[in-house]
């Protein structure tokens, strides 16, 4: 069989030397395979553990999550995503996190929940709007300014401001919906409209936007801890067996609360 065949210019492949060739990668590249998994034999004790947060609620959660997940398994190899709740639970049916911290969804067919707490709603404005100078906003307020959705980044949130508007008279004038979080607050800016987002975004703040609290009864947003029901990974069922001590541990939306109300400027990252 010949595989090779010499010309003036070099030698090159014939069809049959092409075929060989072909099969020749496949051959190396199933022998890389074998070898990456001839190694992770050396170390059978070696786990790995996917943490899914909705993005910004990270700076308040992780490092409480990463010690607990050290305590239980000291030599576990831990990743970290961030998406919004809708792509969290997608990830979770599909077996991609282990665990994450998001919101109820509706489409979350073979999850658990666990409650972890209640994030009250603010305000989120343009730096230079005039309810700024208020140290609280009240629904009537709005009432008057153009309103920013963020209701295909987040449609649980979406059913908790249209019940907030709903029982205060707050009419929405609604005027975009954006696609991500941090779009509604570029569309804030550029717009001089507001939107109503959690409490822990003021962990993600953008330029030239500021969170106020809402005057009179707070709507608030469940966050909870998500799984499939179908992982059996030990680590996880101690991780959600110490979900009570993750939440004791780490500061409550009441107390960014009060630095909001103080009317100072609010923390960005």
């Amino acid at each position: 069989m010949k595989l090779l065949e010499r010309r003036a210019r070099g030698v090159v492949l014939t069809p049959a030397g092409r075929i060989f060739l072909d099969h020749a990668r496949l051959v190396l590249m199933q022998i890389d395979t074998a070898c990456e998994a001839a190694r992770g034999t050396e170390q059978p004790d070696k786990q790995g553990f996917v943490l899914g947060f909705l993005p910004g609620q990270e700076v308040i959660w992780l490092s409480e999550s990463l010690r607990i997940l050290r305590e239980e398994a000291p030599d576990v190899e831990v990743t970290l995503t961030t998406k919004s709740s809708p792509e969290l639970a997608e990830a979770l049916m599909q077996g991609k996190i282990d665990v994450a911290l998001l919101r109820r969804e509706t489409r979350t067919a073979g999850l658990a929940f666990k409650f972890l707490v209640k994030e009250p709603l603010v305000a989120i404005l343009p730096r230079r709007h005039r309810l700024v100078r208020q140290k609280s906003v009240r629904p009537e307020d709005l009432c008057l300014e153009n309103f920013i959705s963020t209701a295909r980044a987040a449609p649980v949130l979406k059913t908790v401001i249209d019940e907030y508007a709903a029982k205060t008279g707050l009419t929405l004038k609604q005027i975009s919906d954006a696609e991500t979080l941090s779009g509604g607050m570029s569309l804030v800016v550029s717009t001089g409209g507001f939107t109503l987002l959690p409490l822990y975004v003021l962990n993600a703040l953008i330029p030239d936007v500021v969170a106020r609290p809402l005057r009179g009864e707070v709507p608030t947003i469940d966050l909870v801890m998500g799984c499939n029901k179908s992982n059996m990974s030990p680590l996880l069922k101690r991780f959600l067996l110490r979900a009570d001590e993750l939440v004791d541990c780490t500061p409550q939306p009441k107390d960014s609360l009060r630095s909001v109300r103080g009317g100072g400027r609010s923390p960005s990252v």
